[in-house]
């Protein structure tokens, strides 16, 4: 048997059955905001390393992801917040089998797994100090399904444990309480992302220098009513609190790709 056929199995059995996709916003197209009728997707970088992920589990799209699988990190995570669900945790990590060409030969999962994180790079041994960081996060999830969905390796990055445990935590908190208050009845979509670092986990995965994300409030007419944005350092430093326009410039010159838009530039 292969050994990566237990791995495999695991995400058969757990429902997750993601797919690669040419244009997420064909596929999978309510998790991007659509102020006046348009919809604007954050900036998708060209390049083969850059896959449009439409996560899934069963029959249900429950976000997107682009991810790049030569740093093997996500680049961001789109998804529409719906409240505060108290879903219940997991700890069990799935890998999305698309993003590999499978071969006959047994080889083990670490050989065969090139396009993407693995458990085996954040084993305590390689880092201890790094967490499997949620971009689409828990806290988040509009059901216990969609929870279920989150814990794919597409969906997290290296992020600093006291980071992630700290100033991130009481980020997402945050912004779940901003909406709560300033959106109100309004639809919310938020992206949630990350800044390729220097440094790498076991030498293969690329620690992030930052982490971001930003919400867009749409009211019943699809007029913008609220949006903000913030990014920290992947340390355990307090997160800047920015305009949607102001994030996408430090973007823009972080990433250094051309400009960078979270909602389409739609969404200021």
């Amino acid at each position: 048997m292969n050994l990566l056929t237990p791995v495999l199995l695991l995400l058969a059995l757990s429902g997750c059955s993601s797919e690669v996709v040419p244009d997420f916003t064909q596929t999978c197209p309510d998790f991007f905001a659509n102020p006046g009728g348009t919809r604007s997707p954050p900036t998708v970088f060209t390049g083969n390393n850059y896959k449009q992920i439409c996560q899934k589990r069963e029959i249900t799209y429950e976000y997107a992801t682009l991810y790049d699988t030569t740093n093997r990190i996500p680049v961001y995570s789109a998804y529409k917040f719906e409240g505060l669900k108290s879903c219940i945790r997991i700890d069990n990590w799935y890998i999305e089998p698309q993003l590999e060409v499978l071969g006959p030969k047994m080889i083990s999962e670490s050989s065969m797994i090139q396009n993407q994180a693995i458990n085996q790079d954040y084993a305590k041994k390689s880092r201890p100090m790094y967490d499997k960081g949620h971009l689409a996060p828990v806290h988040h999830a509009r059901s216990q399904s969609c929870s279920y969905a989150t814990f794919t390796l597409t969906n997290a990055a290296p992020q600093d444990r006291s980071f992630n445990r700290g100033q991130w935590r009481k980020t997402e908190e945050g912004v779940a309480e901003d909406v709560k208050h300033k959106c109100k009845g309004n639809y919310v979509y938020i992206v949630t992302g990350v800044v390729p670092g220097p440094n790498t986990l076991n030498n293969r995965v690329c620690i992030p220098s930052h982490f971001w994300t930003a919400y867009c409030c749409l009211d019943n007419n699809l007029k913008v009513t609220d949006s903000r944005g913030f990014i920290g350092n992947n340390i355990n430093v307090s997160v800047e609190n920015k305009t949607v326009s102001e994030l996408e410039g430090k973007l823009t010159n972080l990433y250094g790709k051309g400009t960078f838009q979270v909602f389409a530039g739609n969404c200021n």
